[in-house]
Parts: structure tokens; sequence; C-alpha cells
């Protein structure tokens, strides 16, 4: 039980520094004198009460969606591993949601 529940931690941990690594902006190395300027910032949630609250749960929630469904796909069991991995993706899927309403 106690695998368990560290293997959903790890895999929640690991999808949520996933998703804050692939939303972070790219930093140049060199700026191009051809180069066009930046686009000015968006405002940010607390102005603009449209903005998706918690984009990063709902970016995790997204990536733990396509990584399920990628396992789906997988060419064989993997020792029954890939199973595990599903049920650890489920359970994980889950308990975001859950945080999710805990916000309303």
């Amino acid at each position: 039980m106690k695998t368990r529940i560290l293997t959903i931690f790890a895999v929640v941990a690991l999808v949520i520094g996933l998703a804050y690594a692939m939303s972070s902006p790219a930093v140049a190395s060199k700026a191009s004198p051809n180069a066009t300027p930046a686009a000015a910032p968006q405002p940010n949630a607390a102005a603009n009460p449209a903005a998706e609250p918690h984009p990063e749960i709902h970016d995790a929630l997204n990536a733990l969606r396509r990584a399920r469904e990628h396992m789906d796909h997988a060419a064989h069991d993997f020792g029954g591993h890939r199973v595990d991995a599903i049920r650890a993706t489920d359970e994980a899927i889950r308990q975001l949601e859950i945080c999710l309403k805990f916000d309303k």
C-alpha cells in the first residue's frame, strides 16, 4: 500500500514538474538584430477574471491523460508494469480533479 501511494505521489510530482518546465519560457542565448520585439505581457489571472484558474493543474491533467493514452497503445505489457502505471495515472488524474473541485 505504501509503495502504491508513493508511486502515485511520484507520478503526480513528475507530471507537475514537467508541466511547469514546459510552461516556463525559453531563454534566448543571443538576440537577433532582425528579431521582432516581444509581445506585451499578458495580464495576470487576478486582472482577467476570464483567465483559467490553476493552469498548471490543468496542464498536468492534460499531460497525464496524454500519457495514459500512450500507455494504452503501448506495444506490450512490460511485465505487468504498464498496467500498474495506468492505474497510478488514473489515480493521479482522479486526485487532481478532486483538487480542482476543492477550489470552488
